[in-house]
């Protein structure tokens, strides 16, 4: 199912790619990623992050919210997302996202309720992306990776930075950890 997901997200991008005019050389290039790897993102055979997918939806003018759905959103008063009913993003290895906000048009900000399962690796692979973000702590505790810095974050605890900067986190004393993160640009 996860692999249906991936493949129907990239075929949206694809589309949506080539109804904007744009090659995948030009996409890569304001991706400022390998040209190869975009084309694996458009094909379905690699999960394409958040973070890059929220710059594909800034660089073709759309709403994330019809990468992940394939339906144009509609809400512009308000839309409401019941518990556990968000839209589900599995964006890397050992993060799960959750779209909390994929229905409402024209938005200033992603929101997503992300959850972080245990790895042992010392440094996670970090993103970056256009922007500011806000991280709230729902559960557990989080290494925050960010530039030079690395910031403990415990349950209740935010942070807010520049996500232009190189940024990751890892969850911390072998438990899951749960975080609202808001994606401003």
């Amino acid at each position: 199912m996860l692999k249906d997901i991936v493949k129907d997200i990239g075929f949206r991008v694809k589309e949506l790619r080539e109804i904007s005019g744009y090659t995948t050389y030009e996409i890569a290039n304001k991706l400022k990623i390998d040209e190869e790897k975009y084309i694996k993102y458009e094909n379905g055979e690699i999960d394409i992050p958040v973070s890059i997918l929220y710059e594909i939806a800034q660089n073709l003018n759309v709403d994330m919210g019809l990468f992940l759905s394939g339906e144009e959103t509609r809400m512009h008063i308000f839309h409401v997302t019941r518990a556990g009913k968000g839209r589900s993003i599995e964006k890397r290895e050992g993060y799960e996202c959750e779209s909390l906000s994929d229905r409402f048009i024209n938005k200033k900000a992603e929101t997503l309720k992300v959850t972080i399962e245990p790895n042992e690796n010392e440094k996670p692979l970090t993103n970056t992306h256009p922007g500011q973000e806000f991280n709230y702590i729902l559960k557990g505790s989080v290494k925050l990776f960010i530039h030079k810095h690395e910031i403990i974050l415990n349950e209740g605890d935010s942070i807010f930075f520049d996500s232009t900067y190189e940024h990751s986190m890892k969850s911390l004393n072998n438990k899951k950890s749960v975080f609202l993160a808001v994606i401003i640009n």
